[in-house]
């Protein structure tokens, strides 16, 4: 689990360092697979109909329900690997 953490956390400032941004799908998966990973099952009431971002922020987490931390941390270092292959 130390190696998966080293890699997670190196996952997230390889993300900071591409050179163009992702598109906003690209964005939510990442987004969703780092709070699935750092805080499990999404909770609170889904934002209001007018915050668009929040709504999908909130959906795009909700449909990891269930995938455990370990799973989403390797999501996301596979998500990042990707995209640097692409926008590095």
């Amino acid at each position: 689990m130390a190696d998966l953490q080293a890699c997670f956390e190196q996952a997230q400032a390889d993300v900071k360092q591409l050179t163009k941004r992702p598109s906003n799908d690209e964005l939510l998966a990442l987004y969703s697979l780092f709070k699935q990973a750092t805080e499990g099952d999404v909770h609170g009431k889904r934002p209001g109909m007018f915050d668009f971002k929040g709504a999908a922020k909130y959906d795009a987490w909700e449909k990891l329900k269930g995938l455990d931390s370990a799973s989403a941390m390797q999501q996301y270092i596979d998500k990042v690997s990707e995209l640097q292959a692409v926008y590095a």
